[in-house]
């Protein structure tokens, strides 16, 4: 992992990752900074929400996982003097710096991505959410624009045309609102 503060690649909503471990017998107060971090955060233009999650194991990282609707918003919050009087008391009761990773687009519809195995959603309430977001998508495009395209577009170009726009539609409009919406569903061990 880089230990940068990296930029995704792509416009639109990032999350980021941040893996950090606490001092020895300072995890509560490291869970508390964290909790007063988001308090900062929510106050920052563009936040979207937050997650802390804890070590699989004693002593193991914590992921901080942060999302922004852009990377213009996020890079606001790192600039923030909020955002460096809370890294400077979370310096206090941690081991070492974070290490980042920035998601977008597809990659973030399921942040977090990294996480302990089992922590990961089940596969089948993964696949729920995302028939939930696509079942309604595809039948609206395909009520509302697929006629209006019927007689200008030969079959493939059509469908190409179409599934452009589904997956446009879920990646930056749908599936970031239903992931959020759904977040304890997906995960419920997650602390906020």
């Amino acid at each position: 992992m880089d230990n940068r503060h990296p930029t995704a690649a792509q416009p639109g909503q990032v999350t980021r990752i941040a893996r950090r471990r606490a001092l020895p017998g300072r995890e509560r107060d490291y869970e508390a900074r964290v909790r007063e971090m988001f308090r900062h955060m929510r106050a920052s233009p563009g936040f979207q929400g937050a997650e802390m999650i804890p070590p699989h194991e004693p002593g193991g990282d914590y992921q901080v996982v942060v999302h922004f609707a852009s990377e213009a918003d996020l890079a606001a919050w790192d600039a923030s003097p909020e955002r460096a009087e809370m890294h400077g008391l979370l310096r206090e009761v941690a081991a070492a710096e974070p290490e980042y990773r920035s998601l977008s687009g597809l990659e973030a519809w399921f942040a977090p991505a990294v996480v302990p195995a089992s922590m990961h959603p089940p596969r089948a309430r993964m696949a729920l959410v995302t028939w939930m977001g696509i079942f309604p998508t595809v039948s609206l495009v395909l009520w509302l624009i697929e006629p209006l395209l019927r007689p200008l577009l030969p079959f493939l170009p059509k469908v190409a045309l179409l599934t452009g726009l589904i997956v446009a539609t879920m990646t930056w409009v749908v599936m970031p609102r239903l992931t959020k919406l759904m977040r304890r569903f997906l995960n419920p061990h997650l602390k906020s």
